[in-house]
């Protein structure tokens, strides 16, 4: 046995919130739906009104998409934003339940052909988004309506159950799901491209500490370089892809004109270039539903690193 105190106390937290989320798969795809919807967005209500670090890290965040907005309106911006981030885990609770037919009625894409224009010319396709809305729907929707299976990426999480726990619905849905950890994933995602496959990456926040500064809302952040390095090592056509909810039930996509690459410079200029397209292109998105971005997290490189002012 370990002497770590810590060590119990940690192990206890994993199983508690790896219990809870079993729960969620389990117990909320029975509710009816409109007792789930109260309940998640009775939920988020709570939270928000805990002031905890969560909803204070998200406003902060929203402050920069919504320069000059009142305290007020951040807080009212960061209240429907815990709405549409519960709306978020109450969908994907009941999604693996979904018919295709309710997965179809539930998503309105603008621009599809962009996508299927280019799977079907036998070229790769990497589907690029942000945080917004829920990205497991728009998923579910490529490989119930269009019929394409597709790869991704995702993050470690810990307990290791939990991860497991995602994997197995996201595979559920009909995704191949790579760790995001190990160094393999690239190499896969590569050959699935080269074989004239799809890709989805999740691409407005960097896990690696090693991506490319960009600007993002008027100040400098870090976006994975993955899906730019990806597209110029393959040929694949580079897409970008926003979302949201609005006041509607049917969330809506937007498939954004394809990421070109830059003709001229060294790879590094290439891949800079390339990732600042799509955080141009995430930033619209954002910029028009900043109540859909569900980014709780620290992002811009000055929330990041300590400042000389900052005692």
């Amino acid at each position: 046995m370990s002497d770590d105190p810590a060590q119990p106390r940690e192990s206890l937290r994993d199983r508690l919130t790896d219990g809870l989320y079993g729960l969620g798969w389990s117990a909320v795809k029975k509710l009816p739906e409109p007792v789930a919807r109260t309940l998640f967005r009775t939920i988020a209500d709570q939270v928000w009104k805990r002031r905890g670090k969560s909803v204070l890290r998200l406003e902060s965040n929203l402050a920069r998409v919504v320069p000059g907005a009142s305290p007020a309106r951040l807080a009212e911006l960061s209240k429907a934003g815990m709405r549409s981030y519960m709306r978020y885990w109450m969908e994907s609770f009941r999604l693996p339940t979904w018919s295709p037919a309710r997965i179809k009625a539930s998503i309105d894409v603008t621009d599809a052909h962009r996508l299927t224009d280019g799977l079907d010319a036998g070229r790769g396709v990497i589907l690029a988004l942000p945080h917004l809305a829920n990205w497991d729907l728009a998923g579910a929707w490529v490989t119930t309506d269009l019929k394409v299976p597709f790869t991704t990426v995702a993050e470690r999480l810990k307990p290791e159950t939990l991860y497991d726990r995602f994997v197995a619905y996201r595979e559920g849905l009909g995704m191949e799901v790579l760790p995001h950890s190990g160094g393999a994933a690239f190499g896969t995602l590569a050959r699935r491209l080269r074989a004239g496959g799809l890709v989805c990456l999740v691409a407005d926040r960097d896990l690696s500490a090693s991506g490319v500064e960009v600007t993002f809302f008027g100040d400098t952040a870090r976006m994975p370089a993955g899906p730019a390095l990806l597209a110029q090592q393959t040929g694949a056509l580079l897409l970008p892809v926003t979302l949201s909810y609005g006041d509607t039930p049917v969330m809506k996509a937007r498939i954004h004109p394809p990421v070109e690459e830059p003709e001229s410079g060294d790879r590094t200029e290439r891949t800079s270039s390339m990732t600042q397209a799509l955080a141009d292109a995430f930033a619209v998105g954002i910029a028009d539903h900043p109540e859909d971005w569900h980014m709780l997290q620290r992002l811009w490189l000055a929330d990041l690193e300590p400042r000389e002012d900052r005692t």
